[in-house]
């Protein structure tokens, strides 16, 4: 079973900036991906940055150029940095880590963006 924490949520004005952290515990052995999906009022559950076991990163074309993806192995955390916040990326960001076939979830951490 995988534990996956997250921190660094919060209300921020827009323009600035948030730093998400995931923490990963349990059975984490041949973790093939972990990112991170945002869900906001009334809609679907999207994919908003990943980055494979290797080092390889993707995301979603609204973030681009604003949010970035890492990883510290040592610490089986991930992280994500969002700067040039925007009110529409407000919303309840998701840990999730991939592994052995099944995909973990965190409980997720609230970003609100205000005008």
């Amino acid at each position: 079973q995988v534990q996956l924490v997250e921190s660094g949520g919060g209300l921020v004005q827009a323009g600035g900036s948030l730093r998400l952290s995931c923490a990963a515990s349990g059975n984490i052995f041949n973790i093939v991906d972990m990112g991170w999906y945002r869900q906001a009022p009334g809609k679907q559950r999207e994919l908003v940055a990943t980055i494979i076991t290797g080092g390889s990163t993707a995301y979603a074309d609204s973030v681009k150029g604003r949010f970035t993806i890492s990883r510290d192995n040592a610490k089986n955390t991930v992280y994500l940095q969002m700067n040039s916040l925007k009110p529409e990326d407000t919303a309840v960001y998701y840990c999730t880590l991939y592994s052995f076939g099944f995909r973990s979830w965190g409980q997720g951490t609230q970003v609100t963006v205000s005008s």
